[in-house]
């Protein structure tokens, strides 16, 4: 069977079954006569029966659509036999159009009017088994989850990991760091429908869609199961930041790490549960430098932790167990982390292949910090003003003076330093909104 995008008129949710024998959760969606099913599995041993289970488990079928709704973006998005509330739309509304904005742009799409198809429906929150100072924290095995964990645990005791991996395979790059938090871990299987994995095969469409959004929903479920109150995200400042503006529209590559996405997903969650698992960002106040600083005070894990991009291909031939040195994301955890680490550290942490001692990768540090006219990286990296706060702080240290790389993006900046190097104060104290509760904030976090 052939696929055509522009003969599908609309996107359809299915339904959803839960198997607590198997502790599995199954998505189904349709586009025309295309079926996809989704197999969401958690630990074992859990309690299925209590009504607040059902919920959860709704709400990853709600987000996990997006994966199977970009096979084709058709105008029309037929929610079914469920029913949404006024919240609940909102969210699912600016889940499919900024969730996909990346996505949109780079397929030539325009998917602002999109049309949410669901009958009304009025808040009816359930009761949640959860237990005080039991906090999850999903995990990812860079530097933002480990700062995440390390600042929980200080002032928690019951603190778990949470790690969402592929059916059947798990990264290094986020056991290795799990296993030096020596903490407990809570997981998640997630099974794609093996059509999507074949996307271009088949002539589906493909791109970017808001993976952290999906995983939020899969992380609440497994916070119920596990009688836990409190998902801990470790999404920063800057991830609110976009990348760029479409016809007014600002395109994020990390929306789904944005303070909208968070403010929304949490009026959901205030919908579907009575007394649930709360669900904050604790680095929402935070600069990348920032964390950064705070990492450079956790030694045990700065050989271990790896955010390369090469270390989560999905082909595991083709997968790393050490940082590439030469992606933008090695670019700019290098760069982040530059002005508080010795460059000595730094370039064992890369294994002699330090991005900054690379004149190869000029061009990618320029665009870091907005020197090159083109878009900031679609990848998970902090915002220009960030990036060249940082390289005026790293060119300062003595043992840069021989970084030809760093030094040359100085003298690039240099009409600009005197306002880069104001701003430096204000990017390593908290700022901006946040959701952060009083149990959890401390002088590191707020003013």
């Amino acid at each position: 069977m052939s696929f055509d995008p522009a003969t599908i008129e609309s996107f359809r949710y299915e339904g959803f079954d839960i198997d607590a024998a198997s502790a599995t959760v199954t998505c189904r969606y349709a586009l025309g006569a295309w079926r996809f099913a989704e197999r969401v599995s958690f630990d074992p041993g859990g309690d299925w029966s209590p009504p607040a289970v059902a919920r959860a488990a709704r709400l990853v079928y709600l987000l996990a659509g997006v994966s199977y709704y970009k096979v084709a973006a058709p105008p029309v998005i037929d929610f079914g036999d469920e029913s949404l509330t006024a919240n609940e739309r909102a969210l699912l509304q600016a889940f499919y159009v900024d969730g996909l904005g990346e996505y949109a742009f780079r397929n030539g799409l325009d998917l602002s009017s999109v049309e949410l198809r669901a009958r009304s429906a009025v808040p009816q929150p359930v009761a949640a088994d959860v237990r005080d100072d039991r906090p999850l924290v999903p995990f990812g095995g860079g530097l933002d989850s480990i700062v995440t964990t390390e600042l929980v645990r200080a002032r928690h005791r019951d603190v778990a990991l949470f790690v969402v991996s592929r059916a059947g395979d798990r990264f290094d790059a986020i056991e290795d760091a799990a296993v030096a938090t020596e903490l407990p871990i809570v997981r998640a299987g997630r099974a794609l429908d093996p059509q999507i994995l074949n996307s271009r095969g088949l002539g589906f469409r493909n791109g970017h869609v808001p993976v952290t959004g999906i995983i939020s929903a899969i992380a609440v479920m497994a916070a119920v199961l596990d009688g836990r109150d409190a998902v801990v995200m470790s999404n920063e400042w800057s991830a609110s930041q976009g990348n760029m503006a479409v016809d007014g529209r600002v395109v994020n590559h990390q929306y789904s790490k944005s303070y909208a996405f968070e403010a929304a997903f949490r009026a959901v969650l205030a919908d579907t549960f009575t007394n649930g698992p709360d669900y904050f960002s604790l680095l929402r106040p935070l600069s990348e430098l920032r964390i950064a600083q705070l990492f450079v005070d956790m030694p045990r894990y700065h050989r271990v932790f790896r955010s390369c991009n090469r270390a989560f291909h999905i082909d595991r031939a083709q997968r790393l167990d050490h940082w590439c040195g030469v992606c933008d994301k090695c670019c700019f955890i290098d760069l982040i982390l530059a002005p508080f680490l010795p460059a000595s550290e730094l370039d064992a942490i890369f294994a002699a292949q330090e991005p900054l001692q690379n004149a190869a990768l000029t061009q990618q540090f320029r665009t870091l910090i907005g020197r090159t006219g083109d878009l900031k990286p679609w990848e998970c990296v902090g915002d220009i003003d960030e990036c060249r706060a940082a390289v005026i702080l790293a060119a300062d240290r003595p043992d840069r003076a021989t970084t030809a790389l760093l030094h040359d993006l100085v003298r690039e900046l240099a009409p600009q330093r005197d306002r880069i190097t104001a701003h430096i104060p204000q990017l390593l104290r908290p700022m901006g909104a946040h959701f952060i509760p009083d149990d959890y904030a401390t002088a590191t976090l707020v003013d």
